[in-house]
């Protein structure tokens, strides 16, 4: 397939990428399909009925060919896929984003944040997470600065994308800070910031368990048992697997 170039970021240019994405997944609705995705959802969204696997393939080609030659053009493309009601095009858009999260940097932070605001439940929000998660690890201090206001953003959405942004970093994670947003969200009864806290911090697990489990027993009075629960998923396993190495 021919490169996709947007050259402007002109609104009729970005209308013509969605009109690609439209004309690929259509074809592949399923209206029965569609009643139990959005049943899945608890009825907060319209579906076309279309599985990830076949809606990813889909559209692979034209996400690869896209191209886009800066931020504007990746933002208006995304504006227009996020706009449909069916939410496969939400999902369209985080895809294409995730793919060309290298465009971005730490002036986009403000727009991704926005757009996690807009639609909002924890499949899109989880999805912009790995695109805000990598523009604020590429920006340093400055993507760290942004975090920390919207770990105590009204919106329990950003407060959330806060707490999950260094999923994956292993050995690159702030510690301080992420034990440090546990604390401060500790307090919430929202369902799933309690769930981010646990599953920040059992991704954390996987590369130092020990630091984990001191923190969990040094907080546990603090956290709810969702969140103890959820970050202690691994750890037994953790361990035993940290005794095998050494005997």
């Amino acid at each position: 397939m021919a490169r996709l170039r947007i050259g402007t970021g002109s609104a009729s240019e970005a209308a013509r990428f969605g009109d690609a994405v439209e004309a690929a997944l259509a074809p592949l609705a399923d209206a029965k399909r569609a009643v139990g995705m959005a049943a899945y959802m608890r009825n907060r969204f319209v579906y076309l009925g279309i599985q990830t696997p076949e809606r990813r393939a889909a559209i692979k080609p034209l996400v690869r060919a896209f191209a886009p030659v800066g931020p504007a053009e990746l933002r208006a493309a995304a504006d227009v896929l996020w706009a449909h009601k069916e939410r496969e095009y939400q999902y369209a858009a985080a895809d294409l984003l995730v793919h060309w999260r290298a465009v971005f940097g730490v002036d986009e932070l403000e727009w991704l944040l926005d757009l996690a605001r807009q639609k909002s439940w924890w499949d899109t929000v989880d999805a912009l997470v790995k695109v805000t998660g990598a523009v604020v690890r590429s920006a340093g201090a400055k993507g760290q600065k942004r975090m920390d206001r919207a770990v105590r953003d009204e919106d329990f959405w950003i407060r959330r994308t806060a707490m999950l942004h260094q999923l994956g970093w292993r050995a690159g994670t702030d510690t301080a800070r992420l034990f440090r947003y546990a604390e401060r969200l500790a307090p919430e009864t929202e369902f799933f910031i309690r769930k981010a806290v646990g599953w920040a911090l059992r991704d954390y697990a996987w590369h130092d368990w020990r630091a984990v489990e001191r923190f969990l027993d040094e907080a546990r009075e603090r956290l709810s048992p969702l969140t103890c629960r959820e970050a202690s998923k691994n750890l037994a396993a953790l361990k035993g697997d940290s005794g095998k190495r050494r005997a």
